[in-house]
C-alpha cells in the first residue's frame, strides 16, 4: 500500500515540476519576442484558451459541458486576478530591474505557505518554515540584489508592483485549491480566455496598438507561448495542485526561478556569479530536502 501511495503522490510530482521547468522558459521566448507586454499577455491569455478548447473538442469532449453558472463566476474571477497579477508583473518588470522585480513576486509561494495553515488547515512544522526562510534567503542570492544595491525612484513603484503580484497570484492559488473538483481542461480554457479579456482594454488604452509589427518567426513563438507556455502547462499545472499540499506546492514553485536562472545562462550565455549558485543550492536544497522528509514520515 506505501508503494502505491508513493507512485500515486509521484504522477503529481511529475506534473508540477515540469510545468515549473516550462514556465521557466518563457523569459527566453521573450527575450525574441518583440511585441508589447500588454498584447503578449493578451496572446498568451487567447491562445492558451483556444488550444485547450480544441484539444478537448479533438478528443470528443466539451470544456463547457459540465459547468455551473457560480463556478463559472469563480473562474472568470480568478482568470481577472491572474490577468491583474501579470499586469503588474509587466509593469514592474518596466519600473525596477527584473532581478528584484522577480524577488518579490516569487515571494507568493512563502505567502501561500504562511497562509495554508489558516485556509486548509494544513500544519505548518518547523521543517517547512525553515526550508521557506532558506529558499527565501537563496532567492536573494540568486536575484544579485545583494551584490547591486536597490535604485531610488520608480524603482520603489516597481517594488511595489513585484509584492502586488505576488500577493494575487497567491491568492489565485489559493482559490485555485477550493476548485479542485472542477476539470483543469475546463478550469484552464475559462481562466486564459478571461485574462485575454482583462488584458484586451488594458492593451487598447495604452496606446501599444501601433508597436505591433508581426513577422512569421514572432508569430510562432507567440502561438508557442500561447499553447505550450500556457495550455499545456497549465493543466498540468491544475492537474498536479488536485493532490500535492500547498505547502509543498509553495516550496517547488521556486523550480520556475531557477530553471529560468539556469536556461538564461545555457541558452542566452548570461553569466551566473558565485553567489547566484549558493543561492540556486540553497533553493533547490530546501525543496528536496521538504519533500524528502516527507516522504520518509509517509514510509515510516
Amino acid at each position: 500500500m506505501d508503494n502505491k501511495s508513493g507512485d500515486n503522490r509521484t504522477v503529481p510530482l511529475i506534473q508540477f515540476v515540469t510545468s515549473m521547468l516550462i514556465f521557466g522558459t518563457i523569459g527566453i521566448f521573450r527575450r525574441y519576442i518583440s511585441l508589447p507586454s500588454g498584447f503578449l499577455i493578451f496572446a498568451r491569455g487567447l491562445f492558451g484558451g483556444l488550444s485547450v478548447i480544441l484539444y478537448v473538442k479533438l478528443k470528443g469532449g466539451n470544456v463547457f459541458r459540465q459547468i455551473g453558472r457560480r463556478p463559472l463566476i469563480w473562474l472568470i474571477m480568478t482568470g481577472v486576478l491572474l490577468g491583474s497579477e501579470w499586469i503588474m508583473l509587466f509593469e514592474a518588470y518596466n519600473l525596477t530591474t527584473v532581478a528584484i522585480a522577480s524577488l518579490c513576486n516569487y515571494m507568493q509561494p512563502i505567502i501561500v505557505l504562511l497562509l495554508s495553515p489558516l485556509i486548509f488547515k494544513e500544519r505548518l512544522t518547523v521543517k517547512k518554515l525553515i526550508c521557506a526562510g532558506v529558499a527565501a534567503a537563496g532567492m536573494v542570492l540568486v536575484s544579485g540584489v545583494t551584490e547591486g544595491g536597490v535604485i531610488e525612484g520608480n524603482h520603489i513603484k516597481g517594488v511595489l508592483l513585484g509584492l502586488g503580484s505576488a500577493l494575487l497570484y497567491a491568492l489565485f492559488v489559493i482559490m485555485n485549491k477550493k476548485l479542485a473538483n472542477i476539470d483543469p481542461y475546463t478550469k484552464t480554457a475559462i481562466q486564459m480566455l478571461s485574462v485575454a479579456g482583462v488584458m484586451l482594454p488594458y492593451f487598447l488604452l495604452s496606446g501599444d496598438l501601433g508597436k505591433i509589427d508581426f513577422n512569421p518567426i514572432t508569430a510562432i513563438l507567440v502561438l508557442v507561448i500561447g499553447t505550450v507556455h500556457t495550455g499545456f502547462a497549465y493543466v498540468l499545472y491544475f492537474k498536479s495542485m488536485e493532490r500535492l499540499k500547498a505547502q509543498t506546492i509553495a516550496i517547488l514553485s521556486y523550480i520556475d526561478p531557477i530553471a529560468a536562472l539556469l536556461f538564461s545562462a545555457l541558452i542566452l550565455n548570461e553569466s551566473l556569479s558565485a553567489a547566484g549558485l549558493v543561492g540556486a543550492v540553497m533553493i533547490l536544497g530546501a525543496a528536496i530536502v521538504s519533500e524528502f522528509e516527507k516522504k520518509k514520515r509517509t514510509d515510516s
